[in-house]
Formats: structure tokens, C-alpha cells, sequence
């Protein structure tokens, strides 16, 4: 039943959205509430789970999409976002330029979560559409599906890092075959599928799409490089610092303040404000309705993934994530692709990849050893399924969707199918890898 409850739960919400027009934070609410009574969480319970589950999706993702979008506004607005085009575009002629959007966004995503990756990333989309004249969509899937992979497959992200232990894995095994996966995925996802997305049309939102500035007033080469670049040399630079000194030390502490990535986000808009705004002689008044401007359209899209994150909470609270993940453990097919399966029914029914990936594992580990499958390919086997069939309920379907002001039809022919891809060819790869490890 509470299956049952799960797919009326989806339904409504697909309907609410598509059918009706009704705005998606609303539809998530209406939702969620249904979600609450079908699956039978007690009445006065089900306002606390709308609440709970609001407050902490926020609490990780406002400070690093709203300053996220200031700094993309200051880059966009000073001319860096055109001169880093510029010379994107000169160095990889436009035949090319998806692969290489496709490695920024492998390299950078490594080190960074994916919510950072993609609020630093997606303006620097659009500052190649506009100067190249090609589809928004068709520049920006090979540089999400990098991102993408790197969040599913490769530590530090949360859920390989987290299901190592949980397998008794190595690391640094888990990243080296992570890295064998990634990179035929992601190619196989990004600029491949991409080349299908050509005719979908997309006008992003205003915030990120660049004035066209004379040359005179752009700032150099180095500038904007060195500042667009700085929240990624920072955070990848920080994050090996905790690690360095005895935990709970005092120096431990402060490390682990300054690798933390809200903190970095604020000091590199602080730089970005200088370099790019005071030394460019901008008043600092007008440098503040800028960020005036860009929290205003970033709100919709904190309500949305609110709204998710509500949903997402109800359906933890009832506990429908074990309950479907122990009527599959019987099955008998090979262990890999049942951690995978596991995982892709969870990730459709939550929407989290990430609570997807650890809710699989919980399931997986106690069984893997009867199995006799590589631990560390069961946790890309259960990455490759946390990222399936991202759809209405994925927070990250709504961040696509918004940024690159899609309609939901083609938001699931371009987004959804990428992370389709990425987990199919993830599972695939993982599979063949099996026969020589």
C-alpha cells in the first residue's frame, strides 16, 4: 500500500503541475500533505514534516545559491562571464566547445558539491551562448552531466564518501574506478546526447545572460579567469584542511571553518566585489541593486526546492523508503544491478539522490558479503541508480528547469533523459568493469 500511496502521491503532483498550471511550491505543498495522510503519518505530525523538511533543505542550499547568484550577476554584469567566453571560444572553436565545457565541468565538480558546481557553472553556460549563438541546452547537458557524474560516482561528494565505510571500501579504490566510470558516462551523456537537444529552445533567466560590452570595458583575461575561478580554487584548495590536524582540536575547528563553503562563497563575492566591481570603478551602490536584482529571480527557485524538500521529508517520515527497498532484496539478480535497481526506484519515489544512494546501501551492506560482489562497485552501482530518472520531485529538476527557463515537456526530454543516460551507461560500464576486477 504505501507504494501505492507513493505513485497517487507522484501522479498528484505531475497533474497539479502540468494539468492544472498550478505553481510548483503550491503543488509541492498540496502534495505533500496528501502524501502525509495517504501514507498515514499522524495528522498533527504532517505540518512538523512540511516544516522539517523545508528548514533543511534551505539550510544547506540559501547561503550558496544566493550568493551564488550575486556573484554569477556581478560576473555576468562586469563583462568577465564575455571575457571568459571570449577565450573559451578562441581556444576550442565552436565544433568543440561542449567537450570542453564537459571538462570544467569534471574538473571543478571533484572538488565541489554539486548545488556549488551548478550555481558557479551555469552562468558561464550562458556567457557562451550568447557569444556563440547556440542552444542553452544543447551547451549546458555535457556540463551538468560532468557534474553529475562526479556527484554520483566520485568521493568526496556525500554518498560514495559516505558508503565506503558502509561496504568496508577503499577510497581511494572506490575513486579510481569511479574515474573509469565517470569518464565514458559522461561523454556518453554530455556532448553525444547533447547534439539530440539542438532544437529545443530556451531563453535563460535575465540575471545570467551578459550584457554585450565593448572590448574597452571588459576586464582583462587574468581578472576574470582569477575571480570567476576563485569560490573553486578555494574550496577545492580548503577542503583537504580538517583533514590535517586531530579532530576536535582547536586548529581542526578552524580548518573545518574555513573549508566550509558558505564561508568561502561570501569571501570570494567580497574579492569578486572589488575586482570586478570597485576597481572597475562601480559605485558600490549600484553593485548592491545588482544583488538586489539577482535574490529576486533566484527566489522562485528556493521556493521550488523548498517545496521539494517538504516532500521529500514526508515521504522519509513514513518510512516507504525501507519498505520498498526490503520487498526487492529477495530478488535474484546479480547483486550490482539489484543495488542499482534499489537505489533507481527510490531515487524516482524521493527524489534525493543522496538519500536514494545511502537508503540502498543501508539495505545492500548487510547482504553484500553473501553476494560476494566488489564493494567498491556496489557503490557506483548504487550512484549510477541514485541518479536515474530525475523528475518533478528532484530539486535539481527544478534548478535546470528555472535557470534555463524550459517548459516541464522539455525539461524531461533534456534533463530528465541526461540523468537517465548517466545512469544507464553508469550501470553499464560498472558491469563490464566487473568482468576484470
Amino acid at each position: 500500500m504505501e507504494i501505492f500511496g507513493v505513485l497517487a502521491s507522484i501522479v498528484l503532483l505531475v497533474g497539479l503541475i502540468v494539468w492544472l498550471k498550478i505553481h510548483p511550491f503550491l503543488a509541492f505543498l498540496a502534495t505533500s500533505i496528501f502524501a502525509g495522510i495517504i501514507l498515514n503519518i499522524p495528522l498533527q505530525d504532517i505540518p512538523q514534516a512540511l516544516e522539517t523538511g523545508i528548514g533543511s533543505t534551505l539550510s544547506g542550499l540559501v547561503i550558496v545559491i544566493c550568493v551564488g547568484a550575486m556573484f554569477g550577476k556581478l560576473v555576468s554584469e562586469s563583462g568577465a562571464a564575455q571575457k571568459i567566453a571570449q577565450v573559451l571560444i578562441g581556444a576550442f572553436g565552436p565544433k568543440r566547445i561542449t567537450w570542453a565545457l564537459m571538462l570544467t565541468g569534471f574538473i571543478v565538480g571533484i572538488p565541489l558539491f554539486y548545488n556549488v558546481g551548478f550555481v558557479l557553472l551555469v552562468p558561464l553556460v550562458f556567457s557562451v551562448v550568447y557569444q556563440s549563438k547556440l542552444p542553452a541546452v544543447y551547451l549546458g547537458i555535457p556540463l551538468l552531466a560532468a557534474l553529475s557524474v562526479t556527484h554520483g560516482f566520485l568521493p568526496p561528494h556525500p554518498s560514495p564518501t559516505a558508503m565506503v565505510p558502509m561496504f568496508n571500501a577503499e577510497l581511494s579504490t572506490t575513486l579510481i574506478y569511479g574515474l573509469i566510470v565517470a569518464i565514458p558516462t559522461m561523454i556518453l551523456a554530455g556532448p553525444v546526447f547533447a547534439n539530440a537537444l539542438k532544437n529545443i529552445k530556451s531563453t535563460p533567466l535575465a540575471t545570467f545572460t551578459p550584457k554585450d560590452l565593448p572590448n574597452d570595458q571588459l576586464p582583462s583575461a587574468t581578472n576574470a579567469f582569477a575571480t570567476a575561478l576563485l569560490p573553486v580554487v578555494l574550496i577545492a584548495g580548503l577542503s583537504f584542511l580538517p583533514s590535517q590536524a586531530a579532530t576536535g582540536s582547536q586548529l581542526h575547528n578552524l580548518f573545518t571553518l574555513l573549508a566550509n563553503p558558505s564561508l568561502i562563497m561570501l569571501a570570494a563575492l567580497a574579492v569578486a566585489t572589488y575586482t570586478l566591481g570597485i576597481r572597475q570603478n562601480v559605485r558600490i551602490q549600484t553593485l548592491m541593486e545588482r544583488y538586489a536584482d539577482a535574490i529576486k529571480d533566484i527566489s522562485i527557485i528556493m521556493l521550488i526546492v523548498a517545496g521539494a524538500g517538504a516532500l521529500k521529508q514526508v515521504f522519509v517520515l513514513s518510512g516507504v523508503s525501507s519498505d520498498i527497498g526490503a520487498l526487492m532484496q529477495n530478488l535474484a539478480i546479480n547483486p550490482l544491478l539489484l543495488g542499482w535497481f534499489i537505489a533507481t526506484v527510490i531515487r524516482i519515489c524521493l527524489g534525493s539522490a543522496t538519500v536514494a544512494g545511502l537508503t540502498a546501501a543501508g539495505i545492500m551492506a548487510p547482504v553484500l558479503p553473501l553476494t560476494g560482489a566488489d564493494p567498491n562497485l556496489m557503490i557506483l552501482a548504487i550512484g549510477a541508480g541514485s541518479l536515474m530518472c530525475s523528475h518533478v520531485n528532484d530539486s535539481g529538476f527544478w534548478m535546470f528547469k528555472e535557470y534555463f527557463n524550459l517548459s516541464v515537456t522539455d525539461t524531461l526530454k533534456s534533463w530528465t533523459l541526461m540523468e537517465t543516460i548517466v545512469g544507464i551507461g553508469g550501470i553499464t560500464a560498472i558491469l563490464i568493469l566487473d568482468v576484470f576486477v
